[in-house]
């Protein structure tokens, strides 16, 4: 699945490089060649991966991404620091930092996009195309059909991506600030009771096979999905 990947690299040529190449595997890339540049662009909506180059002019990569790590509001968000340091200190520095990978210059565009979605499969699994279940229900992001014990469920596109996100978090509880962080986007500004609606026509979409049940209320703190 695309992802929206910002990329913090202060060498024209390897950002341009390294933008094709993400843009040919058919994400959306947003470039910066700062930190200082990079920390503005997300101010404004945070991306599903940062690619942060080590040595950076004025602010370095190192601190950015303790930036990163320090605020609340994006301190989930995937890091992958790219470096010429190859020294093992180096690499403990970068991952002890808030980095989730490290990969060393130069690579290859195919361990780059293995890396990539090697990270999102771990810190944010509702980005790939790998089909999840739960309990008979299925939900397959390519052809975006979900299925209950092998019967087709219609979704409208926000249930679909509510459900989606629900099934690759299962049993941790979301409040209605996360979901829309998560499933609506970062910065959208929509009423929290918005969610509770999308909740209601997510279940009745499930109602059919039962799997309306997974869906479940947390009194005064938000939703989750359980199997349990």
């Amino acid at each position: 699945m695309p992802a929206n990947i910002l990329l913090v690299e202060d060498e024209p040529a390897i950002q341009e490089l390294i933008a094709f190449n993400l843009q040919q595997a058919g994400h959306h890339v947003l470039r910066a060649d700062s930190a200082e540049a990079g920390m503005n662009l997300v101010k404004s909506a945070l991306p599903d991966l940062i690619l942060l180059d080590w040595m950076l002019p004025g602010m370095s990569g190192i601190e950015f991404s303790k930036k990163l790590r320090a605020d609340e509001r994006t301190r989930q968000v995937p890091v992958i620091m790219l470096t010429a340091r190859s020294e093992e200190s180096d690499k403990i520095i970068g991952l002890e930092t808030g980095a989730d990978d490290y990969i060393t210059k130069p690579f290859s565009p195919r361990e780059l996009q293995a890396r990539i979605k090697a990270v999102l499969r771990r810190r944010a699994p509702q980005i790939t195309d790998d089909v999840v279940e739960v309990k008979g229900l299925s939900l397959d992001p390519a052809t975006h059909r979900v299925s209950g014990n092998g019967a087709p469920l219609d979704l409208g596109p926000t249930e679909f991506r509510l459900l989606h996100f629900f099934m690759t978090h299962p049993e941790r509880v979301h409040s209605r600030a996360q979901l829309l962080d998560h499933v609506w986007g970062d910065h959208v500004f929509v009423e929290e009771r918005t969610v509770d609606v999308h909740i209601r026509r997510l279940r009745s979409a499930l109602e059919s096979t039962g799997h309306d049940a997974l869906i479940q209320t947390v009194r005064g703190t938000g939703y989750r999905l359980s199997a349990l």
